[in-house]
């Protein structure tokens, strides 16, 4: 397979997978589908803004990918080829080629996509890490967005268990967005891999993610949902992973927290409750079974945590909800002075027993 034809095609405005895929068909190739007539081309199904764009770019310029295919690590993976990860396949409108950098033999690991919001309180970040650690040591991978919020903890957790992860960006592979992201995507692209259908050159617009979402779900064997409003593009994630037949996971929360009830109606609607990694790997274990998994230590033992806690710490811990708590309450709840109770959270955040939210509010993490 020529890549430069499919490098071109993929190129033409108005040319996404389903009409890719259509030219495919009736052409049989993507060189023969750039040199067919206009009146091929209608007879395929094209509309006169397509069949324009196509006269127009069957000779495009396509040396921004030649230029980044030349740099190491950099790979474009086509659909039909061996390389080509097997889930993915059979998603409805798969990416026709993948850009790839770093390993790309990592497309066919077995993945879990992780999910949730990009303003995350402390403790639904802190989950994403453990989970991501636990389940990457595990041998699972894990697949995200790249976004700020859950997907980053998510990369991050798995990194620290030296495990597998993949990030599906919404922009070309030249460009890093968001860009506070890039010493992650750096990391990531060094350890893991970053995978893209947009060219290079390709900038973030608000249309990509949606389109990127059904990649984190199709390359995964299932979505874990960790926070999430009612509103949020996480449940358009799981409502794909949904469609293409994936397992969907959701961490419950206080029902009190805006970013829980999005998992909350997930697990109304179906999805899978979890409180645990070892939750997921238990639901998974059928699909895991040609992986060679691993069983690691807990991430989190609530009693060894708490065992060297001092007792007046630990004392203050019974008033601070897994919730955020105001200041003002835990003081109240604990009958001790305003200055005693800094004084034991700052200690307590810096033993990260607590963790402090906007507002003055403390969360209770361990």
């Amino acid at each position: 397979m020529n890549i430069e034809h499919w490098l071109r095609l993929w190129r033409v405005p108005g040319i996404g997978p389903i009409t890719f895929f259509a030219l495919l068909d009736r052409f049989g190739s993507p060189e023969a589908a750039l040199n067919a007539s206009a009146a091929g081309w209608r007879e395929a199904g094209l509309k006169n803004a397509q069949i324009n764009a196509l006269a127009a770019g069957r000779d495009g310029d396509i040396s921004a990918d030649l230029d980044w295919l030349a740099q190491e690590g950099n790979d474009v993976v086509l659909y039909g080829s061996d390389r080509y990860p097997s889930l993915l396949c059979n998603i409805p409108s798969p990416p026709p080629l993948l850009y790839t950098c770093g390993d790309s033999s990592l497309l066919r690991y077995p993945q879990l996509a992780m999910v949730g919001s990009r303003h995350p309180t402390q403790g639904g970040q802190g989950n994403a890490k453990a989970f991501a650690r636990h389940l990457a040591a595990a041998g699972v991978g894990i697949t995200s967005g790249l976004a700020l919020g859950i997907d980053a903890a998510a990369h991050e957790g798995a990194l620290q268990a030296n495990g597998v992860t993949i990030a599906v960006a919404g922009t070309g592979l030249d460009r890093i967005y968001p860009a506070r992201n890039r010493t992650l995507a750096h990391e990531i692209a060094s350890e893991g891999l970053l995978v893209s259908e947009f060219p290079i050159g390709t900038i973030a617009k608000p249309g990509n993610f949606p389109r990127r979402n059904r990649i984190i779900s199709g390359l995964s064997l299932g979505v874990l949902v960790v926070e999430a409003a009612k509103k949020s593009g996480s449940l358009i994630t799981a409502r794909i992973a949904n469609e293409q037949g994936r397992e969907v996971f959701a961490i419950p929360g206080s029902i009190h927290n805006p970013l829980a009830r999005g998992c909350h109606q997930l697990i109304r609607q179906g999805a899978k409750l979890v409180e645990t990694a070892d939750d997921i790997l238990e639901e998974l274990g059928p699909l895991l079974q040609s992986a060679e998994l691993s069983v690691p230590e807990q991430v989190l033992d609530e009693d060894s945590a708490s065992a060297d806690v001092d007792p007046e710490h630990q004392a203050l811990l019974q008033h601070i909800d897994f919730e955020p708590t105001a200041i003002d309450t835990i003081i109240t709840r604990s009958g001790l002075t305003a200055d005693v109770v800094s004084s034991m959270l700052l200690i307590m955040e810096l033993n990260n027993l607590v963790a402090a939210e906007t507002g003055g509010y403390y969360v209770r993490v361990g």
